[in-house]
C-alpha cells in the first residue's frame, strides 16, 4: 500500500486544527488597533505562523525519511540534547529568571523542549533492546538515568516546570511492564510532597512512617514474626525524604516559583499580589459563559489584564471569547489527539514504535493538563505551554517534530517489524 494512505490523516487533521486555534488567539490575545501590523516582528500571531511554516516543513522531511533513521540516531540525538543544555550555562540567557535559552541573529531557542523529543527516543530505544527487562534492577537504573540527566540540568537553570514534564515517560513505563506498585509509591510521594510543604517536618514524617507500618503489617501473616528494623528504616527515609522536599522548596526554586506555589496551597490569598495572574485568568475564563463574547471582544483580553496570555494563560482568551463551548471542543481535541495516539500505539509491530507513540502521548497530556490545570487554579502556576496553541517557536517545533516522527514510524509499522 501507498505510504500516503497508511499516514494517519485524522492525527494531521486534528494538528492543523489545534495549530489554528493557536495563532487566531495568539492574534487576539496580542492585538492593538493603535499599532497593529499584519507582517510585523512585533506581530507575534504571523511569527508563530513563520514557526509553524517551518515546522511544517521539517516535519514533511520528516515524513518521507526512513524510519529506521530514528530508532539509528536515536543516541546521537539525545546526546546532542544534553550538549545543548550543558552549554546553557556557559552560553544561555536568563528569561523570566530562568537560564533556559539561547539567541541566535533574534530567535530565541529553548534546548529543554528538543531534550523531551530526544528522552522520547531514547526511552523507546532503550526499551526496544533485547537485555532490557523492567523487573530488573540493572534496567531500571539505565532508563531512570536516561530520564534524571535532562531533569537535573533543567532543575539547575532553575526551569522546575519544565523538568516536571519528564515526570510523563513513567507512563511509557508502566505499559512496558514497569511494577504497579511504582505508582503507589509515586502517588504517595506526591502527596508527602504535598504536606511537606504545608505541615511541620516531623508531623510529616511520623505520617509516612505511620503509612508504612500499616502496609508492613497488614502484608505479613499473622503467625510470623515482624521485625521492627523497616519500620526504623522507613522513618529515617522519610525524614530525608521530607528534609529534601524543604530543601528542593526553600533554597532551589525560585521567589516566583515559591509564590505561585503558596498561592495553590492557600498560604497566600493576595489577588491583587501574587495571585493576580491566576485570579485574572479565571476572571476572564468565567466571564465567556457558555458561548464566549465572540472573537476579539474579550474584555479582559483587551484590556490585558492577563499577564502573558499569548503563553501561558493562552486557555483564558479560549474561555473568555470562545465559552465553555470553545473550551469544550479544545479538549476534545486534545483527547481526541492523545487517545488516537495510544490507539494506533498498540498496533505497532514494534516495542520501539509502541513506547515512542505512548511518549509523545504521554508529553502531549502532561502539557495540556498542567496548562489548563493552572488556568483555573488546579495546580499550579508552573509556565508550561499548551501545545499547538500557546506561543513559541521552540515549543512548536518540537511538538510538530513528535506528532511527525509519529507519523512516519505508524505509517511503516506493516513493514518494521523488528525495528
Amino acid at each position: 500500500m501507498n505510504k500516503t494512505f497508511r499516514i494517519d490523516w485524522i492525527t494531521i487533521i486534528i494538528y492543523f486544527l489545534l495549530v489554528a486555534t493557536g495563532i487566531s488567539n495568539i492574534f487576539s490575545s496580542t492585538y492593538d488597533i493603535d499599532s497593529f501590523s499584519y507582517i510585523s516582528a512585533d506581530n507575534l500571531a504571523f511569527k508563530q505562523f513563520v514557526f509553524f511554516i517551518f515546522s511544517l516543513i521539517s516535519g514533511i522531511l520528516i515524513l518521507i525519511a526512513p524510519s529506521k533513521f530514528f530508532l539509528r540516531f536515536s543516541s546521537l540525538i539525545y546526546l546532542f540534547s544534553i550538549l545543548l543544555l550543558l552549554g546553557l550555562f556557559a552560553f544561555g540567557n536568563t528569561v523570566y529568571g530562568h537560564k533556559s535559552w539561547y539567541t541566535f541573529f533574534g530567535v530565541s531557542i529553548q534546548p529543554t523542549e528538543i531534550a523531551k523529543f530526544a528522552t522520547n527516543l531514547a526511552v523507546a530505544k532503550l526499551l526496544s533492546e533485547i537485555e532490557i527487562d523492567l523487573k530488573k534492577t540493572s534496567s531500571l537504573i539505565q532508563i531512570f538515568l536516561i530520564i534524571s540527566i535532562p531533569v537535573i540540568l533543567t532543575l539547575i537553570q532553575p526551569d522546575f516546570g519544565s523538568a516536571l514534564i519528564f515526570l510523563s515517560f513513567i507512563f511509557v513505563l508502566f505499559r512496558e511492564g514497569l511494577n504497579p506498585n511504582f505508582l503507589l509509591f509515586l502517588a504517595l510521594f506526591l502527596i508527602l510532597a504535598f504536606f511537606a510543604l504545608i505541615k511541620p517536618f516531623f508531623y510529616v514524617s511520623v505520617f509516612l512512617t505511620g503509612f508504612f507500618s500499616c502496609f508492613y503489617f497488614l502484608s505479613k501473616k499473622i503467625n510470623k514474626k515482624v521485625s521492627i528494623t523497616p519500620l526504623i528504616i522507613v522513618f529515617i527515609l522519610s525524614c530525608v525524604y521530607v528534609y529534601s522536599i524543604n530543601y528542593v522548596y526553600n533554597d532551589l526554586l525560585s521567589q516566583r516559583h515559591k509564590d505561585r506555589i503558596d498561592v495553590f496551597l492557600g498560604k497566600e490569598t493576595d489577588v491583587m499580589g501574587i495571585g493576580y495572574n491566576l485570579n485574572q485568568s479565571i476572571i476572564a475564563i468565567g466571564s465567556g459563559g457558555l458561548s464566549g463574547k465572540g472573537f476579539l471582544q474579550g474584555t479582559q483580553t483587551k484590556g490585558k489584564f492577563v499577564p502573558r496570555q499569548h503563553t501561558d494563560y493562552i486557555f483564558s482568551t479560549i474561555g473568555e471569547e470562545w465559552g465553555f463551548y470553545g473550551t469544550s471542543i479544545i479538549i476534545i481535541l486534545f483527547t481526541s489527539l492523545i487517545l488516537r495516539i495510544l490507539f494506533r500505539a498498540e498496533q505497532q509491530k514494534n516495542i520501539f514504535g509502541r513506547s515512542y507513540a505512548y511518549g509523545t502521548a504521554s508529553l502531549i497530556f502532561m502539557h495540556f493538563f498542567i496548562n489548563i490545570g493552572m488556568s483555573i487554579g488546579l495546580v499550579p502556576t508552573i509556565g508550561i505551554p499548551l501545545p499547538f496553541i500557546s506561543y513559541g517557536g521552540s515549543s512548536m517545533y518540537t511538538f510538530t517534530t513528535l506528532v511527525f516522527v509519529y507519523l512516519n514510524i505508524d505509517a511503516n509499522r506493516l513493514n518494521e517489524t523488528s525495528i
